[in-house]
Formats: C-alpha cells, sequence, structure tokens
C-alpha cells in the first residue's frame, strides 16, 4: 500500500492519533496487562515513505526505478518481462551459500549445461553430482542438492510455491524459502541475506553487534515491502536489495552519494554507514589436526577413500587418513595409519603440512607420499579404490586438491 493508505489503514483500526504536525501509533503494552498507550512517533513524508521513531521507511519506488537502470545480469536471473525459472532460482540459491556469485556462475552454468532441468538432476548419479560439485566446497550442499532434486521430481518436477512448502524440501531454510518464494513465484517476503542485513542496519542505524542482533536486523528489514510498489513487484524488489548491498552498499566504502535510499538512511545522516553491521569481537578459530597419505602406483594410479557420508566432505571421496584430532601427530602416531596391506612394502615420505581452513576451525594436514609397482588387490577389500583417471576426474574436495598438489610438488613421484 502507499504510504497515505498505510496511515489511513492505522487510523481506521484506532493504532494512529494524528496530531497537528505528526501522528502518534497507539500498540497494545504486552507487557502492561493489555493496557493501551501511546509509544511510537510516526509521521508520514510527502515524498513518499514514512518516519517511525525518526527512522525514515524508504520509498521501495525509489529502489525499483534505481534497479531497472541498473540491475545485474545474471544466468540465473530472468530478463525484464520474463518469468523467473524455479529450477534456476533454487539452484542458484543453493550454490551462493556461503559462496561469491564471481565463483558460482561457472558452477552454475556448467550444471545447468549438464542438468537442463530437476529431473534430469534427479536422475543423475550423486558421484556425478559430486564431482561438478567438486572445489565449491559446503559438500553437504550438494548432497542434500539432490536430494532435493529427487523430491521436486517426485512432485513431477514442480517446486511448492509458498515459503512453508518449500521448507518442507532438503536444504532448503528460511532465507533460501523466502528467496525462492520471491523471485520465483513472486510472494511479497523479503529473503534477509548479508547484503539485505547490512543495508538495513545502515538504514536505521542499528548499532547492537552480530550476531547478537541478527534476530532484530531481520525483524526490521521484514518491514521494507510495506509499500505498493514492493508488493506489486516481490521478485524485482528482492533482487533489487541483493543489487543494492551487492553493488552500492558494499562491506567497506559504501557508495552512498549513489544511492537511491542515502535521504532515507539513518546511518549515513550519522556519518556512520561504513562502521554497520557492528560485529562482536570474534573468538579465535580452533585448531585441528589430520594426517593423510598420496599412494601412486607406477602406471599413475592413486589410492582412494570414500569419507563417511555423515560429517565434513561427508561421502567425498579423499586421500587415507585417521579421524581429524586436535592435537598435532607425530610421525610415529601417523604412520600406525599408513595404508598397508601384504607386500605393500612402502617408503613413506613426508612433504609438507597444507593448512585449510573451515567455517569453524582451522585445519592441519601432515601429507606423506609413497610410490609402489603396483596395488595389491587386497587394498580393494579394504576399502580403498585405486583411481587411473586422474583426480580431475573425481570429485576431490579442495583440501584433497590440496593434499595431492603438496604430494606431486615432492617429486615423490617422478
Amino acid at each position: 500500500m502507499t504510504c497515505t493508505a498505510a496511515g489511513d489503514c492505522l487510523r481506521k483500526t484506532g493504532l494512529l492519533i494524528w496530531g497537528r504536525r505528526a501522528a502518534m501509533l497507539r500498540v497494545r503494552n504486552d507487557r502492561g496487562g493489555g493496557s493501551v498507550g501511546v509509544v511510537a512517533f510516526f509521521r508520514l513524508l510527502s515524498g513518499g515513505g514514512f518516519v517511525i521513531n525518526g527512522s525514515v521507511l524508504p520509498s521501495a519506488a525509489d529502489l525499483l526505478r534505481w534497479y531497472d537502470r541498473h540491475r545485474r545480469t545474471l544466468p540465473w536471473r530472468a530478463l525484464p518481462g520474463q518469468s523467473a525459472d524455479p529450477y534456476r532460482v533454487w539452484l542458484s540459491e543453493i550454490m551462493l551459500q556461503q559462496t561469491t556469485v564471481t565463483a558460482v556462475i561457472p558452477y552454475f552454468e556448467r550444471f545447468v549445461d549438464a542438468f537442463p532441468d530437476v529431473n534430469a538432476l534427479a536422475r543423475a548419479p550423486q558421484d556425478q553430482v559430486m564431482t561438478m560439485w567438486a572445489g565449491l566446497g559446503y559438500y553437504a550442499r550438494a548432497r542434500n542438492l539432490h536430494a532435493c532434486a529427487r523430491a521436486v521430481a517426485a512432485r513431477g518436477g514442480m517446486f511448492p510455491d509458498t515459503v512453508a512448502g518449500l521448507l518442507e524440501l532438503p536444504g532448503i531454510g528460511a532465507y533460501t524459502a523466502a528467496a525462492i518464494a520471491a523471485i520465483a513465484f513472486g510472494r511479497p517476503v523479503v529473503p534477509v541475506d548479508g547484503n539485505v542485513e547490512r543495508v538495513t542496519a545502515r538504514l536505521f542505524a542499528l548499532t547492537d553487534p552480530l550476531p547478537g542482533a541478527r534476530k532484530a536486523i531481520a525483524r526490521q528489514a521484514m518491514t521494507l515491502n510495506a509499500d505498493a510498489p514492493a508488493q506489486g513487484r516481490p521478485s524485482d524488489f528482492a533482487q533489487a536489495l541483493f543489487d543494492l548491498g551487492a553493488g552500492i552498499c558494499t562491506p567497506r566504502a559504501p557508495a552512498c552519494a549513489l544511492c537511491p535510499w542515502r535521504d532515507a538512511c539513518a546511518g549515513n545522516r550519522q556519518g556512520i554507514a561504513a562502521t554497520l553491521p557492528r560485529r562482536a569481537a570474534k573468538v579465535a578459530r580452533p585448531v585441528r589436526y589430520g594426517v593423510h597419505f598420496c599412494m601412486m602406483d607406477a602406471a599413475g594410479g592413486m589410492l582412494l577413500v570414500r569419507r563417511p557420508e555423515k560429517g565434513l566432505l561427508g561421502g567425498m571421496m579423499g586421500l587415507p587418513g585417521p579421524v581429524w584430532r586436535d592435537t598435532p601427530w607425530t610421525e610415529g602416531e601417523a604412520m600406525q595409519h599408513a595404508p598397508d596391506a601384504p607386500r605393500l612394502r612402502a617408503k613413506w615420505h613426508g612433504t609438507g603440512q597444507v593448512k585449510h581452513v573451515f567455517t569453524h576451525f582451522t585445519l592441519l594436514v601432515d601429507v606423506y607420499a609413497a610410490q609402489i609397482s603396483a596395488f595389491p588387490n587386497s587394498i580393494a577389500g579394504q576399502g580403498g579404490e585405486v583411481n587411473y583417471a586422474g583426480e580431475e576426474a573425481v570429485a576431490l574436495p579442495s583440501l584433497m586438491r590440496k593434499c595431492v598438489a603438496l604430494a606431486r610438488a615432492s617429486h615423490v613421484f617422478d
């Protein structure tokens, strides 16, 4: 609705009390046993938008006009006048979790070439999906992606068109459900990702630090689509918020002079926009320690094992090694876990250490390498698999690729 219409609705319900210069919002005081009082200042603006407690709710029309001129062209985004493809929207949103747009684009394009629709993805073997995902990280996403594709295929290839329905699918949380519902199905909801969180914190000068303030910022973000232009173009409005955060309201050095919402931005008026959202002091990331063994035969075959389905890198192929732990490994301890079989006679060489940063900890891996003449058949019986196709043909996660690269650089296999 328009700002004037919003005011009319509030007045008719008795929640808005008009004064000579402004208005007051009357809201129920839940703590006081139902008593009612005037608690908020509310002022309509002639140019669009309105003020609550001194914060200007920005005009969606201004943002949409900016978006129509400056919208990004992305391979999953429908062109003006076209309808969004739910499959492409869903695929992009899963890939974009914890990953930048620049990194996602080539993966997205390869995926849609191989799997042009959700049914094609559902029919694909999981190993093929994991291989194509390798390098994007957070591999549980790939497993959930495949499970979700199969669930949608079981529905006749049609995605649910509501937030509630989307939340029932594997791998889809609150943000992703809202993004798909808004962009693909035109549901008037505000998906709150990092970009929208940053825009909202600056618009309303919300200074409480993250992560504690995340819920409060999200609640405030839900008010951004209150007026008629946003309600009329929910898909474009959601994507406009994303583009505003990605291109103008950037984490460092926001381009406030170019922002369509600069006049409504409390953070800009107070000169603190670039400092928001604030973050609590980071807790030092713990360190864990691992050991992995890279063994090759004279024909170039490499010994790999499949990791357990649950846990980090679950279900992925990798180099053999013990479970990661909180204390460093001595060489003697490491050798107790080296691949072994009758007549194997491997001579192991320490090749150095790989550092890999996960979300919640840093992993330091000691890498050992050995070359043998040929793998005995008993290796397969121990759950190993000898790969002769090269590591590029296998869904090796980034950590394992680092370990292989370090082992190769040691010239043990020359």
